[in-house]
């Protein structure tokens, strides 16, 4: 006879021969592990297609592509400027690939512009590519961390040096 207790376990059954009297036997012993694994699965990129304008900040812990109009703050993992999109405001990811325009602030990790791109602010990278035919208005200086704090570090703004000694 079935117990109550093996006929609420959840699982896949299996049936086996008893041998003893010659009926089928219910086995509850389940084939997954007891523990799930975290899934670190990478979806494909949210895309803000071209007929959307979005006025606000955007932040993701993702990919995001856009081919709108961003008024407003992006952050995310990996972004990329399409050729129709126009972005206005600071964008700060770890890979920033930029084929359309951006006026605002760029900070990351791997900046690459695009000979289509249109960039009118600073750049803060770790490392940068300019193709030929790209347009560019603004400075471009390297750190180590542009993601840290957000803050650029000016320099001190000179000092009188006194000649007659």
């Amino acid at each position: 006879m079935f117990s109550k207790t093996r006929v609420t376990e959840p699982g896949p059954r299996a049936f086996t021969q008893d041998s003893e009297v010659n009926r089928p036997v219910m086995d509850t012993k389940p084939d997954f592990p007891a523990a799930p694994q975290p899934m670190r699965a990478r979806s494909g990129p949210s895309v803000l297609s071209s007929d959307l304008t979005v006025k606000g900040n955007i932040t993701t812990q993702g990919d995001a592509q856009i081919e709108g109009v961003v008024e407003g703050d992006i952050r995310a993992h990996q972004l990329t400027v399409g050729e129709s999109a126009t972005i206005r405001g600071e964008i700060v990811a770890d890979e920033i690939i930029v084929n359309g325009r951006v006026v605002g602030r760029v900070r990351g990790l791997k900046v690459r512009l695009s000979a289509t791109a249109r960039v009118e602010g600073d750049i803060v990278h770790k490392t940068i590519a300019i193709e030929s035919g790209a347009h560019f208005e603004g400075s471009v200086q390297r750190q180590e961390d542009p993601l840290g704090n957000g803050i650029t570090p000016k320099l001190a703004p000179p000092q009188p040096v006194d000649l007659d000694d």
